[in-house]
C-alpha cells in the first residue's frame, strides 16, 4: 500500500526559510503528478505548488517568487523550498501524489500533513 510521509514543519521567525520533504513508499509503479497543498485554520485545503513528471511547475499567486517545488524521482520525494516566510503561510502543508500501481493506473493519494507555523 502506498503511503506519503511529509516531514520538516514547524515553527519559523518570519522572514525565515523551511524545507518540507514528502516521501511516497510502498508498490509503486509511476508517479506522475506531485504537489504541495495546505489548509489553514477556518479555511479550505488550497493548492500552493504543484510538479509534473515532466518537471512542469504552479504556484498559487501568494507563494510565487517565495517557494520552489522540487522532485527527486529516484527517492520518490518532492520537496517544498519556503523562503520568505510570512505569518499568513501558517497552515498545515499537505503532500500529494497522483500513483499509478499494479492495482490502479491512477490514484491520489495524500500525506497526513505537517504544520508550518510562521510566528515571532
Amino acid at each position: 500500500q502506498v503511503q506519503l510521509v511529509e516531514s520538516g514543519g514547524g515553527l519559523v521567525q518570519p522572514g525565515g526559510s523551511l524545507r518540507l520533504s514528502c516521501a511516497a513508499s510502498g508498490s509503486i509503479f509511476s508517479i506522475n503528478n506531485m504537489g504541495w497543498y495546505r489548509q489553514a485554520p477556518g479555511k479550505q485545503r488550497e493548492l500552493v505548488a504543484g510538479v509534473t513528471s515532466g518537471g512542469s511547475t504552479n504556484y498559487a499567486d501568494s507563494v510565487k517568487g517565495r517557494f520552489t517545488i522540487s522532485r527527486d524521482n529516484a527517492k520518490n520525494t518532492v520537496y517544498l523550498q519556503m523562503n520568505s516566510l510570512k505569518p499568513e503561510d501558517t497552515a498545515v502543508y499537505y503532500c500529494n501524489a497522483h500513483i499509478a500501481t499494479m492495482t490502479y493506473y491512477a490514484m491520489v493519494y495524500w500525506g497526513k500533513g505537517t504544520l508550518v507555523t510562521v510566528s515571532s
